[in-house]
């Protein structure tokens, strides 16, 4: 009976969850199965994965095939690396002790990755949950260089509209002030030849 190790769809719709399973290739993909050794969650980041190593290298001695997705499940979480100590041990290269050993300090550098992606993950979301609240600091947009550009010739010429009616107003007070002068100088003038002709009209 050839045997696959696969995954069973799970969850609703839009959130799917698999459990990691040994199941006959013929039977369906939802349907029955022989044993479950893990599940498989593609919705966190990082996708959370919960497996039985040992009992996935059990199968995987007693000939069992893992689907492509499997495949690199189990490849990430370490049993084909346990598959490739194992095959040291038997050639002699290697210890049970030292295999041990190895495959131990492996399981702990990927978990102590797996553990810093997470808090990187949640540390994502606290600081978009703070700037979604409106305590955070909101940087305000960079605009493109046209933009920039268009702004910078407006600025220019409201400044040079600035400078020009500056220009006529200073014109138009220095021209008032010339007229006022005119006519406090003619002003003398004239009361002199008013004064004059009623003098003319007395005698």
């Amino acid at each position: 009976m050839p045997v696959k190790i696969r995954l069973s769809r799970q969850g609703r719709k839009k959130a799917p969850f698999y459990h990691i399973v040994i199941a006959d290739s013929r039977a369906p993909r939802d349907g029955k199965f022989i044993e479950k050794i893990g599940t498989y969650n593609p919705m966190t980041k990082p996708a959370t994965i919960e497996i039985d190593r040992n009992k996935a290298y059990d199968w995987l001695t007693k000939g069992a095939q893992p689907t492509d997705t499997v495949r690199a499940i189990l490849r990430f979480k370490g049993v084909y690396y346990k598959k490739h100590l194992m095959r040291g041990l038997k050639k002699g290269a290697l210890t049970q002790e030292q295999v041990d050993t190895m495959w131990q300090q492996w399981i702990d550098a990927k978990e102590s990755r797996i553990s810093a992606r997470r808090a990187q993950t949640k540390a994502e979301v606290d600081a978009f949950r703070l700037a979604v609240s409106g305590t955070a600091k909101v940087t305000t947009p960079k605009a493109d260089e046209e933009t920039q550009l268009a702004a910078q010739a407006f600025r220019e010429t409201e400044e040079a509209h600035e400078n020009v009616e500056a220009v006529a107003e200073t014109e138009s007070s220095a021209a008032s002030e010339v007229v006022a002068e005119e006519t406090q100088t003619e002003s003398p003038a004239e009361t002199e030849s008013a004064s004059e002709t009623e003098e003319d009209k007395g005698e």
